[in-house]
């Protein structure tokens, strides 16, 4: 190891590599999941990645803009919710929206994200609204498109609310027995309430 190197504290050979962003927005999950958005600081992240502080903040320039790569990049999964909007009768969609959702948590490579983000965005006003404007372009406002009307916005905030709720008592809080019903049953149970709020009537 060079005396550069060792000076500058960044993994050998690393550089500003793929990888490299990678391994940083793997530590910086990890680190709003175990110690929520206020506990994450960037040289607790470089530190975890194996970095200097200094090329964490040339790659995301803020913990702000840490945490917009984390949910923006290509494996977030709450970007799958789209691939079900149309892949089947709209009768059904409320069934295959809450299916699809609770696949996602309960899959062992996406949940953790899941898990980081969330803490994350309900501890610090900063990240929701970072996770906010992410939830808007890239799902509710798809969803409000495909629905038309002059309620569109309203259904697929309603939609939302339902499944942020799904999300805290279920798979952040564990509230019995909600946390003990089987995925068929909760998808039997919130189904047609979700589809209630993207066809039915709506007494607001």
């Amino acid at each position: 190891m060079t005396e550069q190197t060792k000076r500058s504290g960044r993994r050998r050979g690393s550089g500003e590599s793929p990888q490299t962003r990678e391994a940083i927005l793997a530590a910086a999950l990890g680190a709003f999941e175990e110690k929520g958005y206020g506990g994450t600081t960037i040289r607790g992240v470089a530190t975890a990645a194996g970095v200097d502080p200094a090329l964490v903040m040339h790659f995301f320039g803020s913990k702000d803009g840490l945490f917009d790569a984390a949910i923006r990049g290509p494996g977030m999964p709450l970007r799958r919710l789209r691939e079900v909007i149309d892949a089947g009768p709209p009768a059904e969609l409320g069934e295959r929206l809450i299916r699809r959702y609770l696949s996602l948590w309960d899959d062992p490579a996406a949940a953790p994200r899941l898990r980081a983000v969330m803490q994350a965005a309900t501890s610090a006003p900063a990240a929701g609204q970072i996770l906010r404007d992410f939830m808007v372009a890239e799902i509710l406002r798809p969803l409000a498109e495909h629905l038309g009307g002059d309620d569109g916005e309203t259904r697929a905030v309603l939609v939302a609310s339902q499944m942020i709720g799904v999300a805290l008592t279920r798979y952040l809080l564990h509230v019995e027995p909600m946390t003990a019903l089987s995925t068929e049953q909760v998808t039997a149970a919130l189904g047609p309430t979700v589809q209630r709020y993207l066809t039915g009537d709506l007494t607001i």
